[in-house]
């Protein structure tokens, strides 16, 4: 028979049904047929069963119309593996993913998401995601990228907020992608996001301690100036302008040697400054200056290697303290302790 000659053994229970109501007069349509070619491959065939009748309108027999859709059916089986296989590298992310159909609607909400944000997927799901996560301030220009990805036009690394359910702000640096069907009819947008509010914390503090050391620098009651590797003026303090009379605007960009030293101290000025470029740093190093008016400073210099994020030299900070007055008395001493000792000598 049929049945047992050409159908396998796992699926002749179910074909001997279809053909026996078929036999009854109950037809169907559209079964899955899988049927073994002689060297035991296996095709998949899509099936009508229909009832054959005589003239007389008795059954006398079934008529089976087939498709192949072995093919169909392996290409199916194909992206129905990869969609699995995202929805579960969505749901296992170790980053907030989710997903808006083309009315702003929540469709995908990963575990990620949940975890940091405090809403369940059952909360977040079929909810607008702009009036309901986001907060009034934010939410034009969160709903700007998202309709620019309903229309085609993906955003990369766009900064916004984002609050948890018990009111924590949650800085989100999105990727906002547009989500296609099978057609390349867009049907929604997918946002892939880092949680940045750590890294925001860190930059803020770094920011503060910066904007601090530059209040210091220039308020300080010290001439405190800085150079880049190429020995460019890069800071220049009130105190310096003060003392030496050039403003910070007429520094700036200048080479400190060849413009604020005197030519005779030039070379060892210029080697204090490259030791410090090489790490090494130079302590009470009395540095001779000239005001723009002709007066004459010395100054006690402490050099120090200036270093970016990732510890490399990128210049020199000088930190000096005016000895001009101090050299003068002092000069003054050696000399009235000079005279003393020819006084006594020559007695």
């Amino acid at each position: 028979s049929l049945v047992n000659t050409f159908i396998h053994i796992d699926h002749r229970a179910s074909v001997s049904d279809v053909l026996t109501r078929a036999l009854f007069g109950d037809e169907s349509s559209n079964y899955e047929l899988p049927l073994f070619t002689k060297a035991g491959e296996q095709r998949d065939i899509l099936l009508n069963a229909t009832a054959r009748r005589d003239a007389k309108g008795d059954i006398i027999g079934v008529v089976g119309v087939g498709q192949d859709i072995t093919e169909i059916k392996t290409a199916s089986e194909r992206a129905q593996r990869i969609a699995d296989d995202l929805t579960r590298l969505i749901e296992t992310a170790n980053a907030p993913i989710f997903g808006i159909d083309v009315h702003g609607n929540v469709s995908e909400w990963n575990a990620k998401a949940s975890s940091l944000l405090g809403y369940s997927k059952m909360e977040a799901m079929g909810k607008n995601l702009v009036s309901g996560f986001i907060t009034q301030e934010f939410r034009e220009s969160v709903n700007q990228v998202l309709s620019s990805a309903l229309l085609g036009t993906e955003t990369a690394n766009f900064e916004f907020p984002l609050f948890t359910k018990s009111g924590e702000r949650r800085d989100i640096l999105l990727n906002a992608t547009t989500r296609r069907g099978p057609d390349g009819e867009i049907t929604g947008v997918i946002g892939v996001g880092q949680d940045i509010t750590q890294i925001r914390e860190i930059t803020s503090e770094q920011m503060r301690i910066a904007d601090d050391l530059s209040r210091l620098i220039e308020s300080a009651n010290a001439p405190i100036f800085g150079v880049d590797v190429n020995g460019l003026v890069t800071e220049w303090n009130r105190k310096s302008a003060d003392m030496l009379g050039y403003a910070k605007g007429e520094t700036l960009g200048k080479n400190f040697v060849s413009n604020f030293i005197q030519p005779e101290d030039r070379d060892s000025v210029q080697n204090v400054l490259k030791k410090a470029l090489t790490g090494e740093e130079t302590a009470n190093y009395e540095l001779p200056l000239i005001a723009k008016y002709g007066k004459r400073y010395t100054v006690l210099l402490n050099a120090t290697p200036r270093r970016d994020g990732k510890g490399h030299v990128v210049g020199v900070v000088g930190v000096g303290q005016d000895i001009t007055e101090l050299d003068k008395v002092m000069g003054e001493s050696k000399r009235v302790a000079d005279d003393l000792t020819r006084l006594i000598e020559t007695a």
